[in-house]
């Protein structure tokens, strides 16, 4: 058996293994652009940080009365995203470090993520990452996206873990929310700073604030070494 003694890890994908949030943007944006959308920001993006690509989208037609149907902007966004991802998505050095150290120790790994089977796929292939991740579950694949906790469940029963045994890495509020709401401790590593105090963040077993600035390999293996097993509901405190 691992250091670990049978914890089970599982990784959010977009803003905590790779920084893919760039990419998204700019697939919304050349679309909203298409339908005379010309004032779209980063900062109205950071709105749909954590939330599903389907969710983004019903969201983004609503706001701004899109005339495509739902699935055709989905598919839309999913093609440009896919474009821009395999062009460019690089996996955060020390997120690498931090799967090699769990590969070698026989951990369990699962990514659950927002994004299309297609788009996790893609990132992980194109970062090497699917090496050592091969459990994958899209918010597609279940009835409700983050902060529901559905595809942490799934990813939990395809590993054979209690949800109780698994700890959840995560950059966004809602998913944060969605550990919480499937019984795994966090830690968190915010994306936008800006946004550590939000009350999902608080629910976390350890909250890094400053993100990937913050976080290092060594920091997450100590911390699930060092942490007794504990439901979300208890959490251990917030460090940062």
């Amino acid at each position: 058996m691992s250091n670990f003694g049978g914890i089970s890890v599982i990784f959010d994908l977009d803003g905590t293994l790779v920084d893919s949030e760039p990419n998204y943007y700019e697939a919304s944006r050349q679309i909203l652009a298409e339908h005379g959308v010309l004032d779209f920001t980063w900062a109205q993006h950071e709105r749909y940080v954590g939330i599903s690509t389907l969710e983004t989208t019903v969201h983004l037609k609503e706001l701004y009365g899109l005339r495509p149907s739902v699935d055709e902007l989905l598919a839309d966004t999913n093609r440009r995203y896919l474009e821009l991802a395999r062009a460019s998505t690089p996996a955060y050095p020390e997120m690498r470090k931090f799967v090699e150290l769990l590969a070698a120790e026989g951990v369990p790994m699962a990514v659950a993520s927002g994004s299309s089977p297609e788009a996790i796929d893609a990132i992980l292939t194109g970062t090497g990452l699917g090496t050592y991740l091969r459990t994958l579950v899209s918010a597609d694949e279940v009835p409700r996206g983050k902060p529901a906790p559905d595809v942490f469940l799934e990813a939990a029963r395809q590993l054979g873990a209690d949800p109780a045994d698994c700890v959840v890495l995560e950059d966004a509020a809602p998913g944060a929310a969605a550990a919480h709401a499937a019984g795994m401790r966090c830690i968190a590593i915010p994306y936008i700073a800006a946004q550590a105090d939000a009350p999902e963040f608080a629910t976390a077993g350890l909250l890094l604030r400053r993100g990937q600035e913050e976080f290092t390999a060594r920091t997450a293996y100590d911390w699930i070494r060092a942490e007794p097993r504990a439901k979300a509901s208890a959490p251990a405190g917030c460090s940062g």
